[in-house]
């Protein structure tokens, strides 16, 4: 194994980097406080981003923003799009309950519109419940994002939503994307009704990947993936309780197709040194985690609440992990990574 290298040692300027960005709701201001302060590291350029639901929104708006304003507008637009999020969301029937609120709890498991609606999208589907509804992030993302720019911007994007007819993910790129591909990629579909492109029905991109991997080795230049996880893998306990358990089904699906896809980077790796060279960029690619703890003392229900002073918070614990990952971690950018991926995998 490789030693480490010297704290302080001269980085590249800049250095590429690529971004995975999980999904889960209002959790997804975690990743906006990641991407704020990575933007603050000028010797980081971000190449391209792979997101997923509300990772696929944080890669839209930093897009966006990025090929319009820079860093500076990225960081604008990011800040911009959440306050409209939140701003859209008082008006939603989702609240916390006096209960919730009273004992400082960011969850609606008290809340009587989301235990009655929880219940009833058990036994009817959005089709029945509400056929006239429509997802009110749309407008938000209308609003946020330039998709001209986008398609013509920098940054690459690869935005996964899952196609109904098919169960596999489709892989949106920058020229494809607009306000009904990042509602695909966000489609709960206990919650909204599938999103049609292309005379195609899609669910979440969760589903199919969260986020997908592949595009980032096959399509970028850059050797160092940074991923942005927001769904625990590891809760500790058993849930006894009905939310409890569907709470870590949804978080054991979810992670599911992120950890196949690492593990096969990791044998394809192995193939690559032992065997050929075909497939150049599975062996030199390293991967990195942004770990946090926040999200381990969040349910399920919490990914509804969009009340500012809950975004804002996790924006700072996103800051705030960003923060200790540059510390532990900036130095091994760039360079041969220090634990092998079979090894990061033990240890997620």
């Amino acid at each position: 194994m490789a030693s480490r290298p010297p704290r302080n040692a001269p980085r590249p300027n800049p250095l590429l980097i690529d971004l995975a960005l999980q999904g889960g709701g209002s959790h997804g201001a975690f990743t906006w406080g990641v991407l704020d302060r990575l933007l603050e590291e000028e010797w980081l350029e971000i190449e391209a981003i792979s997101g997923t639901s509300a990772g696929a929104m944080n890669a839209a708006v930093f897009a966006s923003g990025y090929a319009t304003g820079g860093r500076d507008g990225a960081k604008q637009a990011l800040e911009a799009f959440w306050r409209r999020v939140s701003r859209a969301a008082a008006f939603s029937p989702f609240q916390r309950s006096p209960l919730d609120v009273a004992l400082g709890r960011w969850s609606l498991d008290h809340s009587p519109i989301f235990v009655a609606l929880d219940v009833l999208s058990r036994v009817y589907s959005p089709y029945e419940l509400a056929p006239w509804a429509t997802n009110p992030l749309g407008e938000v993302l209308a609003d946020s994002v330039d998709f001209v720019a986008v398609a013509a911007g920098p940054v690459k994007l690869f935005i996964t939503a899952t196609n109904v007819r098919t169960g596999r993910g489709r892989v949106f790129r920058n020229p494809e994307l607009s306000p009904d591909v990042l509602l695909a990629s966000a489609c709960l579909p206990t919650m909204f009704q599938a999103v049609e492109i292309e005379g195609e029905a899609y669910w979440d991109g969760g589903y199919g990947g969260n986020p997908t991997m592949t595009p980032l080795i096959r399509e970028c230049a850059s050797d160092d993936t940074i991923i942005v996880p927001i769904n625990p893998i590891e809760r500790p306990g058993t849930p006894r309780t009905a939310r409890e358990i569907m709470n870590r089904l949804n978080e054991v699906s979810f992670n599911a197709t992120l950890l196949k896809e690492l593990k096969m980077i990791a044998l394809l790796r192995q193939t690559d040194v032992q065997h050929t060279a075909e497939c150049q960029g599975w062996a030199r690619n390293r991967v990195h985690f942004v770990r946090n703890d926040v999200m381990v003392t969040l349910g399920y229900s919490s990914k509804l609440n969009a009340e500012w002073d809950f975004l804002a918070m996790l924006h700072a614990e996103g800051r705030k992990s960003a923060d200790a990952f540059l510390a532990d971690h900036a130095d091994d950018l760039g360079k041969r990574s220090t634990a092998p991926i079979e090894k990061l995998l033990e240890d997620m």
